[in-house]
């Protein structure tokens, strides 16, 4: 019996999908980071019950904090995106989480900036508010030792691949590295939309693209980007064909960074069969029924879609292409090189 409804929520479900992948599909993945992160601070002592913990979030990460501020006595302020809806505004106002919502923005980076001045202009106002630093704080990896733990629990042994959306760096890397610790042989395959300067593809656009949590407008130190092995980047309309398939041939209603991730593996899987791979749905598909899984009827087959193979970021084009990380001493790198991220 769990004691509070974050510890029941977070727990994936661990589903074998055709043809010879498995899928670990979270109600909410980031639970994982933030309740981790959440009980770090207390048992070192840097917050206690009562204190006000704050971050930037376009939505999931709000929910998932809120929740673990609920679980552990403390209180929540999130500076949020416009994207935050209606349905998440209410839950976050009854759990006893406050929310601000920035002016509408024209863009992704101007959408992020603004929030992370306002945070800076809080803390100023309020000192004593701790800031989680979803984006820069390592604190972030101690949740997913769990799930590290759980792929080995329930993947049989052997050469794995991981593949997920990179986001903030922190799923990802972290469950690569506690496999990679505890013996595994671990591929690590990003995926990223393009626009995003996480791996440098900031200079190919994606209007359409909507896929919250997988990429960004600006730098995230959270991003270790020597632990990839791959990286995909993967524009809309091939990550809502990506998604559909996914429902149809399991069931499993997703997000549209789990359609991404579900092509990426079944073009990972066709390059190389022997290994398991296991790939991240980080949420489930209800906020994109509308911009998405309302347009089932024009998704495409996913037996006639092939990557573009790239040598580097300068060769990236829609709607798909791929690449081994890092590329080639002689191939121009965009983007940033790997950092180090700060110490929890």
């Amino acid at each position: 019996m769990h004691e509070h409804i974050a510890e029941a929520v977070k727990e994936p479900d661990v589903v074998t999908v055709p043809p010879g992948a498995v899928c670990l599909r979270f109600e909410t993945m980031k639970l994982y980071s933030a309740l981790g992160a959440v009980r770090h601070l207390l048992e070192t002592g840097q917050v206690e019950p009562g204190d006000t913990l704050v971050d930037s979030s376009s939505g999931i990460y709000a929910h998932a904090l809120a929740l673990a501020c609920h679980r552990y006595g403390l209180n929540c302020h999130i500076v949020g995106s416009t994207t935050v809806d209606r349905t998440l505004r209410v839950q976050l106002e009854i759990l006893g989480a406050t929310l601000e919502q920035v002016r509408p923005s024209k863009n992704l980076r101007l959408d992020q900036n603004l929030r992370v001045q306002r945070i800076g202009e809080l803390l100023q106002e309020n000192p004593h508010y701790h800031w989680m630093r979803q984006y820069h704080d390592a604190i972030h990896y101690l949740g997913y030792r769990d799930v590290a733990d759980l792929v080995r629990k329930e993947v049989p042994e052997g050469p794995l691949s991981l593949v997920g959306g990179v986001g903030t760096g922190a799923s990802t890397g972290a469950i690569a590295t506690y496999l990679r610790d505890a013996g595994r042989d671990v591929t690590l395959v990003g995926v990223q939309p393009f626009g995003s300067v996480t791996f440098g593809a900031e200079h190919v656009s994606d209007p359409d693209m909507i896929i919250a949590g997988i990429g960004s407008s600006i730098p995230f130190r959270n991003v270790r980007h020597d632990l990839y092995d791959r990286i995909h980047w993967v524009n809309f309309d091939y990550a809502m064909s990506g998604a559909v398939e996914l429902l149809r041939v399991s069931g499993i209603f997703a997000g549209l960074s789990a359609g991404a991730a579900y092509l990426a593996t079944l073009w990972e899987r066709e390059r190389e069969a022997d290994r398991t791979y296991v790939f991240l749905a980080a949420d489930t598909g209800h906020r994109y029924v509308d911009s998405a899984y309302a347009h089932h009827a024009d998704a495409r087959g996913l037996g006639s879609m092939r990557p573009h193979e790239v040598a580097g970021q300068d060769e990236l084009r829609h709607p798909w292409s791929a690449m081994d990380w890092p590329p080639t001493a002689d191939t121009p790198l965009r983007g940033r090189p790997a950092l180090v991220a700060e110490s929890a």
